[in-house]
């Protein structure tokens, strides 16, 4: 394996009676040493930077000297317990950056490092090929500080911190970070350190504070470092993340880690130090306050307890409860050691499944998946179910057609099991794509709170486009040039709201690359593709002939909390490339894996809501049209960024 760089920044003392001084912030860094020590004997190469030694210079040259010696077979890991600020954003680049209106920076021995700059430092070192992890504990960390319950990692910007506006590049290409970042507290929140027992649990128990003897550290260093000393030595930041997770939410209230970027099979599921990048779990058992737990919810689509079960490598759990974004359970059959993490699947629904009418020549297939289930010509099943699929055999070949006759898709061959299983797959797809895309709260306090406008790309002043009779917004051609658009989303609440953009398409594919999923505040405004210029162009199989055309739902999900958006993503339908394996299994909904196995804050300042509670959903539907004459360019994605 390669070597891992670690750059250790930790800073309790500020020497300013203007700024408040820590406890645990050289503790943090110590057991984090000591970890990386364990794990990575004789291929770590340490730098600290502690108190006053961390100003923001020596911070950004440690980052290019040291993480930047780090090549493809490396890691590079920053870990910063400090202090951290906010301040209101003001410039038209910051504006369009930040959607809560506000930026954050670390604040360093001598003032503050703004978070787009770091960010920009840590991409910097990961242009080499390293895999570049960043540690932050410090309030408001999500968007890139620290408080004791009793003591927050959090300093008010002095007059003086104005830091320069880091520019964006808006011509369109990749934005998304090369780094994984592992946050104290979502952006907007404080992060809290706290005395606990010297030595650090080698279980569940989570220590007790005020004892003889104690340490203060930040709740989240203690949770992640004690994670990570129990975890296995391919564990992913995903998984590091999400047991850190419901350790600090056991501890206290108002606080709440985050893992940025998300998206599956990325940066979040490589090794934490080093390897690559695994298919991850779509769902995480793990020990909440409440009891035991999965990450996903209402807003996935379970909309009750019966018959809910998730199965895990040594059991199931079953569901007590559904929450907007968790689901209460109990193990049964096995007993979860206090505070692990266990990935799971869906293994049982709650929603009924698709009905399937079979008809035509020979012995019609029967598709065999729980989200499928095979109803008779008329009969009540199949009028009263909310998807049918009609599948006519004619000539050997599978045609899936809707109740008005219309195909969902190309028809399939159906000569043997091979076909068969195709077919499977082929309405397998279908359903769990129909029910992202119709997937909806109901009545909810939410609903309206947060605007999809879809505007021309270069006029910011031009009114949003509205959608035509059939209630699609239309774009067209001009001449080979395929239209570009500009997706903002606007919160027009009174308070800080979680937003997650996926774009359904035509193929039956689904993802969150156009805004993955952050806060957005009061009155805020967000960009999909950090402002960037959404392209719309047909798929490659579609000539861009006159009258040719492509479909993209966009549909937006807002709660009051992070949602898991990993069971969000699904490849487009392709029926001649090989079965797809990645996608969702048939024993489950909204399911992306296999088959499961055998059986203090560190900030001051106001804390704010962090209940997921209430969520909605809103579907905003895009119509590209080809040109009228002339050959449009064979781009290959419909919905993206130029040149991505």
């Amino acid at each position: 394996m390669g070597k891992v760089y670690a750059l250790l920044v930790g800073i309790n003392e500020y020497g300013s009676a203007a700024r408040a001084d820590l406890r645990g912030c050289l503790n943090d860094v110590a057991a984090a040493r000591a970890e990386l020590e364990r794990r990575a004997a004789g291929r770590l190469l340490v730098r600290t930077l502690l108190n006053g030694a961390a100003t923001a210079n020596a911070v950004e040259a440690a980052i290019r000297t040291h993480l930047g010696q780090a090549g493809p077979e490396d890691t590079a890991l920053l870990w910063f317990s400090g202090h951290g600020t906010e301040y209101a954003a003001r410039t038209t680049q910051e504006l369009a950056a930040e959607p809560t209106g506000r930026c954050q920076a670390l604040v360093c021995a001598d003032g503050p490092l703004p978070d787009k700059r770091l960010g920009a430092l840590l991409d910097g070192a990961a242009a080499g090929g390293a895999h570049v992890v960043a540690v932050l504990d410090c309030c408001f960390s999500g968007g890139a500080t620290r408080e004791e319950r009793g003591g927050a990692r959090y300093l008010p910007p002095l007059p003086g911190w104005r830091p320069p506006a880091v520019s964006r590049d808006a011509s369109g290409p990749d934005t998304r970070p090369a780094h994984v970042l592992l946050a104290a507290s979502r952006l907007g929140q404080l992060s809290y350190e706290r005395p606990f027992r010297s030595a650090q649990p080698a279980g569940g128990a989570d220590g007790a504070d005020g004892a003889d003897g104690a340490d203060v550290h930040g709740v989240f260093s203690y949770a992640l470092v004690d994670a990570l000393r129990r975890a296995g030595p391919a564990v992913s930041a995903r998984e590091l993340l999400a047991e850190a997770h419901a350790r600090v939410r056991r501890l206290l209230d108002g606080q709440h880690p985050v893992l940025f970027p998300a998206e599956p099979g990325g940066l979040a599921d490589r090794p934490l130090l080093g390897g690559a990048a695994r298919t991850p779990s779509p769902h995480l058992l793990r020990e909440g306050p409440d009891g035991w737990e999965v990450d996903c919810g209402r807003v996935h689509g379970l909309t009750g307890e019966a018959g809910t079960e998730f199965a895990a490598a040594r059991g199931v759990v079953r569901a007590r409860s559904v929450a907007a974004d968790r689901t209460l359970v109990d193990p049964h059959g096995w007993v979860p050691e206090p505070g692990s993490v266990h990935p799971v699947a869906l293994s049982a629904l709650a929603l009924p499944p698709a009905a399937v009418v079979v008809s035509g020549e020979g012995a019609a297939p029967r598709p065999g998946s729980p989200l499928l289930r095979v109803a008779a010509e008329g009969s009540p099943e199949a009028e009263r179910a909310a998807l049918l699929f009609r599948v006519e055999v004619r000539d050997a070949r599978a045609h899936v057609l809707r109740r008005d006759g219309s195909p969902y898709v190309a028809p399939l061959p159906l000569g043997g099991a091979a076909d068969a299983a195709r077919l499977t797959d082929c309405l397998t797809r279908l359903a769990q794509w129909y029910r992202i895309r119709d997937l909806s709260s109901g009545l909810s306090p939410l609903g309206g709170h947060v605007r999809v406008e879809v505007l021309p790309w270069g006029d910011e002043d031009a009114r949003p486009l509205v959608p035509d009779g059939n209630g699609e917004i239309v774009r067209a051609y001009d001449g080979p040039r395929e239209p570009w658009v500009s997706v903002r989303l606007r919160n027009t609440g009174d308070r800080p709201l979680w937003c997650v953009l996926l774009d359904l398409n035509d193929r039956f594919g689904a993802g969150s690359a156009l805004f993955p999923g952050q806060f957005i505040g009061p009155g805020g405004t967000g960009y999909a593709l950090d402002g960037a210029p959404v392209q719309l162009s047909l798929p490659p199989s579609r000539p861009a002939r006159p009258g040719a055309c492509a479909r993209d739902w966009l549909k937006l999900i807002v709660a009051e909390g992070e949602l898991n958006t990993v069971p969000f993503h699904l490849a487009s339908w392709d029926p001649d490339g090989p079965r797809d394996r990645s996608g969702p299994p048939v024993d489950g909904l909204l399911r992306l894996t296999g088959r499961p196995g055998p059986a203090g804050g560190r900030d001051l300042g106001p804390a704010r809501p962090a209940a997921p509670g209430q969520w909605a959903t809103r579907t905003v539907a895009l119509r590209t049209v080809a040109p009228d004459g002339g050959t449009a360019p064979d781009t290959g994605r419909p919905v993206t960024a130029p040149g991505g």
